[in-house]
């Protein structure tokens, strides 16, 4: 018996930390958990800021297993395709998540591994963490029911080929901006446009792509290689 338990403890001891990093754009938040999280068997804490660039640069350099990310973060959607991106295996686990259904399925699509929403308690989301660092997408019934009405709903539809209208070159051009995290006013300084202008182009990109919000569409974009392709290359002349 005392063999057992000895071998019991050593398995335990010799389970793989998760080495984890809170972005969060509220100082006393991302703190708090980074200290709660911390006294939590399993887990390391290895990082945790709120600013863009700097949540991008330190996860580059600390290789984290696990990120946590607050999805009020300003360009939150752009945000985790980048984290994805940059490191090879990393999971990012959505904060206090809503529970919409078409942010869901935004967020899942641009790559999320695991959603922890405002209801859930601490054990939840150690859990949570330690499950999405095994490749496991964790969520709530809810959330399941939301991304499974997804997956059926793609598997009804006729191939994009068929059926995709095609975005015109200032439609292109506002999605590229979509993707940045603009807003509608920002858009329309940086291009020059009228507010209703971009407003209209915007209605008609999610129209086209069959989608409910902005976050939608650039992940659809992104899925289909149309933002790839385009990003980075001076942009043509447009009509409106």
């Amino acid at each position: 018996m005392a063999g057992e338990i000895g071998s019991a403890r050593g398995a335990r001891a010799e389970a793989p930390v998760v080495r984890v990093f809170v972005a969060a754009h509220v100082r006393l938040y991302r703190e708090a958990l980074a200290e709660i999280l911390a006294r939590e068997e399993g887990l390391e804490i290895v990082g945790a800021c709120g600013d863009r660039e700097e949540i991008l640069a330190r996860v580059a350099e600390l290789g984290p297993d696990v990120v946590l990310l607050d999805p009020a973060a300003a360009e939150s959607i752009a945000l985790i395709r980048e984290l994805a991106a940059l490191v090879v295996g990393v999971k990012v686990v959505a904060l206090a998540s809503s529970e919409a259904e078409s942010e869901v399925i935004a967020y899942a699509e641009a790559g999320v591994s695991g959603f922890v929403t405002c209801e859930e308690s601490t054990a939840d989301l150690v859990a949570t963490i330690v499950r999405a660092a095994h490749g496991d997408l964790v969520c709530s019934p809810q959330l399941a029911g939301s991304l499974l009405r997804r997956v059926t709903s793609l598997a009804a539809e006729p191939p994009e080929a068929s059926r995709a209208e095609p975005l015109t070159a200032r439609e292109l051009e506002v999605a590229r901006l979509l993707d940045e995290g603009l807003s509608n006013q920002q858009i329309a300084l940086r291009l020059q446009l009228e507010l209703p202008t971009v407003k209209h182009h915007v209605h008609h990109i999610l129209h086209k792509l069959a989608v409910a919000s902005r976050g939608e569409a650039v992940a659809r974009l992104h899925q289909r290689g149309l933002l790839a392709a385009t990003r980075g290359a001076a942009p043509e002349p447009a009509r409106d």
